[in-house]
């Protein structure tokens, strides 16, 4: 028979159709007998598939023995690893590699046999790496979930302190003052409403304004007196009307041209709110300088430290008849409240402190986010923290046949210069730095309708200075904060 093959013919002791002649893909098909013989045909690749080629020698030598069927076709393969045979002939391996385990059926044995314990190896590792997969792949999707939940949380929360109304939220983002950069102090406004469910035109019961320094422990309390006499809108007012006649907006233009300072952020709180804050926190302990009866608050008193419940704590902040003062003393006893809240949240845990904020947070409404106030308190957490509480310098006016407060201008502008230097507002003896005494906007409350010559005026009048006086020992403050306490001038 004519061809290049001179081992057509099968070797007497030899399989017919068993590879010899080095194939390259001569292990990979072990056929059975009947089989194709070495160099029967060649396996030419094309793409990423393999077409069978015919030999030289024509059709007839793709042929075994007499009598016998050709072998099956060779079936494509894809990204070099060919599909078995199709028919039930035997076969070592569908890798597309030479064999080195030897020549004929005894070499092919050896060959499956060597692979097929190669596979079983390989099967092992990847068994195991497929576990760690999975485990892997586990505990990132519960961190993925935790994450989930965690921020629709604080979606949740941040979404009940916003503002609801779009026009105020936008109104109220014009007049605030970004904060420069992290650590700078900054100021905010806190309006306590006495507004109810059906009355959303009420006016703000407390206005404070807060000085917020992270970088040296330091907040500075200064109450405004709610019937302080203030020009809005071309007429004289009292500074709480600006909330009812503009909202949060026209409530911090207001205090912001007043004191002379820009304002960053806003928080208002309802009444019957405080109760529940209180509540949450397990109450708080306060110093009540003097033993008064039950009027307008609701509830009487009995002069010295106490742990006040949410409902005490209500009665004592809207005292105002029974009390030294005034309008002025209830003002105090809400600084009080405010103070002994702020020291009750920094006193928790680092853990604690997002599920409490968490908590505060369905209690007020405000421009800033769970995110902000968590980083804003723990930036005071493990800190020795001093709080300053003072007052406006005030004096009651009745003019027109309407009570007002009228404000002493010296004494304010001395007391925000020192308020913006971080100190101590009520320090006679502080020196005011050359940077506030260079501000002529500190104080210098350019919207105020008061009378200018108010010495005279006030002499005669109840004043700041008419508050019952706090006993500085028994203050939660640094010594700084009791002796605001004690001089502010309520």
């Amino acid at each position: 028979m004519t061809g290049s093959d001179n081992n057509d013919t099968p070797q007497t002791g030899q399989q017919p159709g068993a590879n010899r002649g080095g194939s390259a893909l001569g292990s990979s098909y072990q056929q059975s007998a009947g089989a194709t013989r070495n160099g029967a045909s060649r396996f030419a690749r094309t793409g990423s598939h393999f077409k069978t080629s015919t030999p030289a020698g024509g059709p007839q030598d793709n042929q075994g023995a007499a009598g016998q069927q050709p072998a099956p076709a060779v079936q494509p393969v894809r990204s070099g690893r060919q599909v078995p045979p199709t028919g039930n002939a035997p076969h070592a391996s569908y890798d597309a590699a030479p064999s080195s385990h030897g020549y004929g059926a005894a070499g092919a044995v050896a060959g499956a046999a060597a692979n097929e314990g190669l596979r079983r190896v390989k099967k092992k590792k990847h068994k195991t790496l497929k576990y760690v997969g999975i485990g892997c792949g586990s505990l990132l999707a519960l961190v993925l979930v935790f994450v989930a939940i965690f921020a629709v949380w604080f979606g949740m929360l941040g979404s009940s302190m916003s503002i609801k109304d779009d026009k105020e939220r936008e109104e109220l983002q014009e007049e605030l003052t970004p904060v420069s950069s992290a650590g700078d102090p900054f100021y905010v406004l806190i309006l306590g409403s006495d507004a109810r469910e059906a009355d959303a035109g009420s006016r703000s019961d407390v206005l404070m304004l807060t000085r917020i320094d992270p970088t040296n422990a330091t907040i500075s309390l200064v109450s405004i007196p709610r019937d302080t006499m203030v020009t809005i809108n071309g007429s004289t007012q009292k500074i709480n009307a600006a909330y009812a006649y503009g909202g949060s907006a026209m409530a911090v233009r207001t205090v912001s041209e007043f004191a002379g300072v820009p304002i960053s952020h806003f928080v208002s709180l309802h009444f019957e709110e405080l109760e529940e804050i209180v509540d949450m926190l397990g109450g708080v302990w306060v110093d009540i300088p003097e033993s008064f009866s039950a009027g307008n608050g609701g509830m009487g008193f009995s002069a010295g430290k106490q742990l006040l419940t949410g409902k005490q704590a209500l009665a004592y902040a809207r005292e105002r008849y029974n009390v030294s003062g005034g309008d002025f003393g209830r003002a105090q006893a809400q600084r009080q409240i405010v103070e002994a809240v702020i020291r009750q949240v920094l006193d928790s845990s680092p853990v604690e402190l997002p599920g409490l904020i968490g908590q505060l947070a369905n209690c007020v409404t405000t421009d800033l986010s769970v995110t902000d106030i968590v980083g804003y308190a723990q930036d005071f957490l493990g800190k020795d923290v001093t709080i300053y509480s003072s007052i406006c310098p005030s004096y009651t006016l009745n003019q027109g046949g309407v009570s007002y407060v009228a404000t002493m201008f010296d004494e304010w502008k001395r007391m925000m210069q020192l308020t913006d230097a971080g100190l101590d507002p009520n320090d006679e003896t502080a020196e005011v730095p050359q940077a506030q005494a260079d501000n002529t906007k500190l104080g210098a409350a350019s919207n105020s309708a008061s009378p200018r010559d108010y010495k005279d005026r006030a002499q005669n009048a109840m004043t700041t200075d008419d508050v019952a006086e706090l006993d500085s020992s028994s203050s939660s403050s640094s010594s700084s904060s009791s002796a605001s306490d004690s001089t502010d001038g309520e």
